[in-house]
């Protein structure tokens, strides 16, 4: 998983076990030098969380009749998201300041459903677990009824959705 930049291919990997260290360093060992190497503690959200997330989204679209799960999850990632990475995220806020803020709250949910501003594929597990557990009390607020999340993904999000 990579981006192009001015600079040339920007790659990123998740290491979470021996394994995945040789890989990398294997990796490193194939490259043309210079290369330029920075890390960040912790892993992007799981897919597990984001399968979930979308589970969610299609119940709460059946279940109120009236929208369509990017719907749901477009007012998630403005209501719910978009607060967690303004508070833990500089660079964030001042993109979302910039650019979205001063919008209309219909607006807002255009652009984070149809332009597809990035807000829940840039958290971390941890702001994913926050994340989760603020729309399920939302969800159980308003009296409706979610999938529980399999055993081994309720217990990984308590594990990592402790502060640091």
């Amino acid at each position: 998983m990579g981006r192009a930049d001015e600079g040339g291919l920007m790659a990123s990997r998740i290491l979470r076990n021996a394994e995945d260290v040789d890989g990398f360093v294997r990796l490193l060992c194939a490259v043309k030098l210079p290369v330029t190497v920075t890390w960040v503690q912790g892993a992007d959200r799981s897919h597990e969380q984001n399968a979930l997330m979308w589970i969610w989204a299609g119940e709460v679209a059946a279940q109120l009749g009236d929208r369509e799960a990017a719907d749901v999850q477009a007012e998630w990632k403005l209501t719910i998201g978009i607060p967690i990475l303004r508070a833990d995220d500089p660079g964030f806020r001042e993109k979302y300041d910039k650019t979205v803020r001063h919008l209309s709250y219909a607006d807002k949910i255009v652009v984070m459903r149809d332009l597809d501003f990035p807000v829940t594929r840039l958290m971390r597990v941890r702001q994913m677990c926050r994340f989760l557990d603020q729309v399920e009390r939302k969800c159980v607020e308003m009296g409706l009824t979610l999938t529980q999340p399999p055993d081994d993904l309720a217990d990984y999000n308590r594990r990592y959705g402790r502060a640091a």
